[in-house]
């Protein structure tokens, strides 16, 4: 794409000066090749890109700040989640920033984020390498026309310089890496880190901040549809199968991530996906395997023989967080709009790795709200440091890193939404069963897609139900395609002592957790929650 004077423009308002050269818009295979020309990446069998992160590979929440400043100050909630920068040390930061990038060679990305153009975000990414840039234009929504890209008008710019480290005694940041959002300059800042998600996350956390803001809810989340126009949203942290359960061959991806929740129905905020790949099955999941074998796909950390430059998705020797970014347009099944209609089913996963919680509930209202704000999964032994059993992580609205506002902002539009629009609401547990980690085993995928295939097409409406005694879920005591055995989580388990032992220790966990938003949630939502033991 031709460089625009206005674009030069533009850069040097930023304070972008002295640029060795701009490469603008550049299409996936000039990015290729700037890419292995900068020696950034390999191409591997059948084309995808290989790229390495160093030693950040994931992301480093404890490295996010938003800057104090008046546009914003009384809106964020500010906390362990949402720490604080003062302006001057962000002017500070930037100013050496810039110094930085005097000299260099220059990667501009023009996108968007949001389908629906009600509330378009115009995303500017300024990099100095290809593959992040290409990163972008995966993760994005892209322009389809020239014409299109000439009506731009950015709206927020991500400056990123990922060879570029902080001095934390000098910047006050927790370390040399830093991902600084600044809502008055409309500004992110990111350096010291080449891990890709954090250009992602960034926007995902701008579009938390402005979207409640105009009454839409905004959700981590994917989203689906069904033949007959029944959208599905699926919430859930890492590792619970978000990405892996909404590629449903028999129903068409709206987006695996990041979406709106506006009075006209659910839009996807982007245009690519970025899953998880490490030890991806091509039976259990071929349409994201096969997104690993295509041109334009960016993996990160996977292992490659650098000989025949064949992959091996099951190697971990770098992280066991290996990625795949790739464009919607990669899988053969997508909404291509981006935009559906209200959802009839919600579905919170989480990864229980005690074995405790049952593979599928039904959820009341006020149940959804409460295990919402909860955000409940598990870590289990050898994917963290220093994790030697399981251990209970509870992330508010199934995304705290990335919640800019209080959770409650949050839980009442989803509360109002469910309510006016009559959600079903169902619980499922894609973790452990039969036993905690180490005991037990995963739940079967082909069991997990059979409960939510019995969810969404209505055959759970009819069937009888007990309430668990722990956590007072309601539990069909039938699926289709299911053994009625392993739907009650007890009878899984040979030692039910142990059993109850365990569920009486997560339940109280649950408790624990939902104490430090008692005083502003409804009694209703305060006695959905578990038993206390």
């Amino acid at each position: 794409m031709i460089l625009k004077d206005s674009v030069i423009k533009e850069l040097q308002s930023l304070g972008i000066r002295n640029i060795r050269e701009v490469f603008y818009n550049y299409g996936t295979p000039a990015l290729y090749e700037q890419v292995i020309r900068r020696r950034e990446g390999l191409i591997a069998h059948l084309g995808p890109l290989v790229v390495r992160t160093g030693y950040h590979t994931g992301r480093s929440p404890k490295d996010k700040f938003f800057v104090r400043e008046p546009s914003s100050e009384n809106n964020i909630w500010w906390g362990k989640e949402n720490r604080d920068i003062p302006e001057d040390n962000f002017e500070r930061l930037y100013s050496k920033m810039k110094a930085y990038i005097q000299g260099k060679d220059l990667y501009v990305e023009d996108c968007y984020v949001s389908a629906d153009p009600t509330y378009k975000l115009g995303i500017r990414v300024i990099s100095e390498n290809a593959w992040h840039t290409l990163f972008a234009k995966n993760m994005f929504r892209r322009y389809n026309s020239a014409e299109e890209l000439e009506k731009h008008k950015t709206d927020f710019t991500i400056i990123h310089m990922p060879n570029y480290h902080a001095d934390k005694e000098v910047d006050s940041t927790n370390s040399e890496v830093f991902v600084v959002v600044n809502f008055g300059k409309k500004l992110v800042l990111i350096g010291g880190t080449s891990y890709g998600g954090e250009i992602k996350k960034s926007i995902f956390t701008v579009m938390n901040y402005l979207m409640p803001l105009q009454n839409v809810m905004s959700m981590h989340c994917s989203a689906n549809v069904g033949k007959d126009d029944d959208v599905a949203l699926f919430f859930g942290l890492s590792g619970t199968g978000k990405t892996t359960l909404s590629a449903d061959p028999n129903r068409s991806l709206i987006g695996d991530d990041e979406h709106g929740w506006s009075e006209n129905g659910v839009f996807n905020y982007e245009g690519g996906c970025y899953a998880k790949v490490i030890r991806l099955s091509p039976e259990a999941e071929p349409d994201i395997y096969e997104c690993t074998r295509r041109f334009g796909t960016i993996l990160e950390n996977v292992q490659i023989d650098a000989h025949n430059r064949k992959l091996d998705l099951d190697d971990d020797t770098f992280t066991e967080n290996t990625r795949a970014a790739y464009p919607l347009t990669h899988l053969p099944n997508i909404v291509a709009s981006g935009m559906a209609g209200h959802p009839k089913n919600i579905i919170m996963l989480t990864a229980d790795a005690f074995g405790t919680l049952p593979p599928i509930a039904k959820l009341s209202a006020e149940q959804a709200m409460y295990h919402f704000i909860s955000g409940y999964t598990a870590k289990v032994a050898g994917t963290e440091k220093g994790v030697t059993e399981p251990k209970a992580t509870f992330s508010t609205c199934f995304g705290a890193p990335f919640m800019a506002l209080h959770p409650n902002v949050y839980a009442k539009l989803l509360g109002q939404k469910i309510n006016k629009h009559k959600v079903n609401c169902w619980l499922v547990n894609t973790g452990w069963t039969g036993g905690p980690y180490g005991v037990g085993s995963r739940m079967k995928i082909q069991h997990t897609r059979a409960m939510l295939s019995a969810a969404l097409e209505g055959k759970l409406d009819k069937v009888e139900y007990f309430t668990d005694p722990f956590f007072n879920l309601q539990v069909p005591k039938s699926c289709p395609n299911v053994p009625e055995e392993i739907l009650n989580p007890r009878n899984t388990w040979s030692d039910k002592n142990a059993y109850d032992t365990q569920a009486k220790k997560l339940a109280n966990m649950f408790i624990k957790n939902f104490e430090q938003y008692a005083a502003d949630t409804d009694d209703a939502i305060k006695k959905a929650g578990p038993n206390k033991f």
